[in-house]
């Protein structure tokens, strides 16, 4: 909203050759929260619509426990599924695929995005140093990673410059003080005057002197119209949102999970300890007390956390690899498949935005109109 209280117009978003209606990226919530129903409704609707792959094949038909190296397989058969699905839903939608960084599979993954026909590669959870050379073959696929501050994007920028010769098509900017799920921390939060503002005018003038223009968009904190316009007003191209996605009809998690979501308040968020060294915003239920408890409690009662490794899914892994923690992928399913105390519950830390289970495109024109 401009000086005079009139809504200033959305503009469409544009990354690499694919231009979406409004400046809107859904963002991508594993395990089985973000699929294909959410994806595709998302891309009806204008925005960019994301399917997140990590654990995408942990409750398929094609995962067999007892099979060695079966997990991988199952993921990169579910994914193209699954792409193949939210296309049928959205034959002319921006639908993209987000990959992590962390995971073992995450190139694997990132190729067959790519040769399923997602328009979009978002990655996250560290640095896609390599991503282009795994993905030349496909060069109308949009690159986007994610980064959580100025120094990663620069690293990320400079490599691809010297390497590939290509830039990303777009950036997003973690707002560590709001966004859902693992965070970095925020090492700049205490100084006087920071603000995602600051991060954003910071990363404006470093991608102002690049020879193409990288549009920057926003993820953390974001759940309404009013939201949106600060932060395009801060400078930022569009915007990624998560949580608000989470209570609407389409999205791919159990009924349970999504009631769960609208009942919490702001008093209910926590910072859970998790395998991948990081912390994570998640909601209050007994899994995330008990996970918390595990680190500041020697007796704590730890029946809750599962800690053997199914899948060996993670680059570097705390519950794995120090037997601390637990297994993430199957905490985040069990959360997405409707045992909400037993499960971990990833969050945003704006809550409170609805309070029904409404339609991704009543959803989408809340925050667009």
């Amino acid at each position: 909203m401009n000086s005079s209280g009139i809504k200033s117009i959305l503009h469409p978003l544009r990354i690499g050759e694919h231009i979406a209606r409004y400046p809107i990226i859904q963002g991508a919530m594993s395990v089985g929260v973000s699929g294909a129903k959410l994806a595709g409704a998302v891309a009806n609707a204008g925005g960019v619509g994301v399917i997140a792959s990590m654990g995408i094949g942990l409750n398929s038909l094609y995962f067999h426990k007892r099979q060695r190296g079966s997990f991988f397989t199952a993921n990169q058969l579910a994914l193209k599924d699954e792409i193949s699905k939210a296309r049928i839903i959205s034959p002319e939608g921006i639908i993209g695929v987000n990959v992590l960084v962390a995971t073992r599979d995450y190139l694997t993954l990132a190729q067959t995005a790519a040769a399923a026909g997602a328009n979009l590669i978002i990655t996250g959870a560290g640095l896609p140093l390599t991503l282009p050379e795994f993905t030349v073959d496909y060069p109308d696929v949009a690159l986007v990673p994610s980064v959580a501050n100025v120094q990663a994007a620069k690293l990320i920028c400079e490599t691809w410059k010297n390497q590939y010769n290509r830039l990303p098509n777009a950036l997003i900017l973690e707002n560590c003080q709001k966004v859902g799920g693992h965070f970095s921390q925020c090492e700049q939060a205490n100084f006087p005057g920071f603000s995602i503002e600051w991060v954003i005018t910071e990363l404006r003038e470093y991608l102002a002197q690049q020879e193409k223009s990288i549009p920057l968009i926003i993820t953390g904190g974001i759940s309404d119209r009013t939201e949106i316009d600060q932060i395009l007003g801060m400078g930022a191209d569009g915007v990624q949102i998560g949580t608000r996605f989470i209570t609407t009809e389409e999205c791919d998690a159990d009924l349970r999970y999504k009631e769960f979501h609208l009942r919490a308040t702001p008093e209910d968020i926590v910072t859970v300890p998790s395998p991948v060294g990081k912390p994570s915003r998640a909601l209050k239920n007994a899994f995330a007390e008990m996970a918390i408890s595990s680190i500041s409690c020697a007796n704590a009662d730890l029946s809750l956390l599962e800690r053997r490794c199914i899948a060996n899914c993670l680059e570097s892994c705390l519950c794995r690899d120090t037997k601390k923690t637990y297994c993430l992928l199957q905490a985040l399913s069990k959360a997405a498949c409707g045992d909400i105390e037993n499960g971990l519950i990833f969050s945003g830390a704006n809550l409170g935005s609805g309070d029904r289970i409404i339609s991704v495109s009543e959803l989408m024109a809340e925050l667009t109109c």
